[in-house]
């Protein structure tokens, strides 16, 4: 089949290559020129397992092609993707724009019947927005075309988005045509050979889906987050009861980790963006303003605790980090609690050394040179002189350390742990204090 995909971001880049993968022939359009041209040359910016070499494949086989050229684009798929991105607007709610000038921009060139697809998280209303902004630019033209509008949202995990994508859980279908039914479910026959994996349901009930599982995930995360901060104060080991309700499979043992809160650019947008539209049509979200409102206050909650062992005055002192990225497996600092804890220590006046496997040039794209923050190349070269450590994400290079080395490298053998990586036993017993998240012990 022959698909564009308009944007080249995370999800644009990811669709359009795994459906190149499978034999499509595949069009990406951005109009960023020098990112085409890095693209074209099979580079590319995101860190994100299997994206390169599935780049560079599907590049090299001839199935994957990049553009600037919207007309181009518009002509080349008779499946139209809009995999924009949807950034939160001041009010919390999703900026439609860019969706809608995609919309627009088909409108404006397209001269044979297409299946438009909104691939972007986009909230309800949205293909009611996208059909009207091309039904304008048609009869602007004076045109007369049949067309079809569908939801197709995506469910990738950052740092798994490649196999979330080849090997989905499910593959949500908005539509209210047998053609566009039809055409969506042959694209994706390769993606469900095991079993059935389409779900088909209306427009709407599609656009709603994608910001209620995200909804329902940061929810399990920060009640996780309270149940923790409780467990602490009445002398119970939050990791324990995980295991306890995990094992109930009403619940299971997914996102019940407690820590240092959730980030990236999906949770917290899309839990801002759920809460505004239910706002305008009168229906208050209190579930999850609590929701936005404990994550908020869990990530600086290594930081109560450092300030607890330390004093509010921090000048002069010096604390190593383990963890930039909001999560493993990916370099997005996007709302990662590792800013809101550098930026509340700096404002305390302390120094960060800090490492991530992936990040480092994310951070400094981010903060540039400055005096209270130092990048540094392995995990050890940041405890040198530090009075703490702060772990802040749970990459795997962290979780088997070298507890003798790590005390005789810090100022002082003191270990806040904001991913619970650590059994405080065994790390007490190397004569390091320890501080981890909902643990009485801690």
């Amino acid at each position: 089949m022959k698909i564009s995909v308009i944007g080249t971001g995370y999800v644009g880049l990811v669709t359009g290559s795994c459906l190149a993968e499978v034999g499509n022939n595949v069009l990406c359009l951005d109009l960023d020129a020098a990112k085409i041209e890095a693209l074209n040359a099979s580079s590319i910016t995101i860190f994100e397992p299997g994206l390169q070499e599935l780049v560079r494949t599907n590049v090299a086989a001839g199935r994957l092609h990049f553009t600037t050229s919207v007309q181009e684009a518009v002509a080349f798929g008779q499946i139209q993707f809009i995999a924009v991105g949807t950034p939160p607007d001041e009010d919390g709610s999703a900026d439609m724009q860019y969706v809608l000038a995609a919309a627009r921009s088909i409108g404006l060139h397209m001269v044979e019947e297409k299946l438009v697809v909104n691939k972007s998280t986009v909230p309800v209303g949205t293909a009611e927005r996208v059909r009207a902004a091309i039904a304008e630019e048609l009869a602007t033209r004076d045109v007369q075309l049949t067309w079809h509008v569908a939801s197709n949202p995506e469910f990738l995990k950052e740092g798994a988005a490649v196999e979330d994508f080849m090997r989905p859980d499910r593959i949500v279908i908005g539509t209210d045509s047998d053609f566009a039914t039809d055409l969506l479910r042959e694209l994706y026959v390769p993606f469900q050979r095991n079993h059935e994996r389409l779900v088909v349901m209306d427009i709407a009930s599609a656009e709603l889906t994608k910001y209620a599982a995200n909804a329902m995930l940061a929810t399990r995360i920060s009640f996780m987050n309270e149940l923790a901060n409780l467990a602490e104060k009445l002398g119970a080991d939050i990791e324990q009861v995980r295991r306890g309700i995990g094992s109930d499979q009403r619940i299971g043992y997914h996102f019940l980790y407690a820590g240092t809160g959730y980030g990236g650019s999906c949770f917290p947008k899309d839990v801002q963006a759920l809460q505004r539209t239910a706002q305008q049509v009168g229906v208050p979200l209190r579930v999850l303003e609590a929701v936005e409102a404990t994550n908020n206050a869990q990530k600086l909650v290594l930081v109560e605790k450092l300030v607890a062992r330390f004093g509010e005055n921090l000048r002069g002192k010096r604390f190593a980090m383990w963890g930039l990225a909001f999560k493993p497996n990916t370099d997005d600092m996007r709302a990662a609690p590792s800013r809101a804890i550098m930026e509340r220590l700096w404002a305390l006046g302390a120094t960060v050394q800090a490492y991530d496997p992936v990040a480092m040039d994310e951070a400094r794209r981010l903060y540039g040179d400055r005096a209270d923050l130092q990048l540094v190349n392995s995990p050890m070269d940041a405890l040198k002189g530090a009075d703490a450590l702060l772990i802040v994400t749970e990459w795997k290079p962290f979780k088997s350390p070298d507890f003798a080395l790590m005390k005789q490298l810090l100022n002082q053998p003191v270990v806040f742990d904001g991913r619970n990586l650590y059994d405080p036993a065994r790390v007490r017993a190397a004569g390091l204090e320890y501080f981890s998240v909902g643990r009485a012990d801690a």
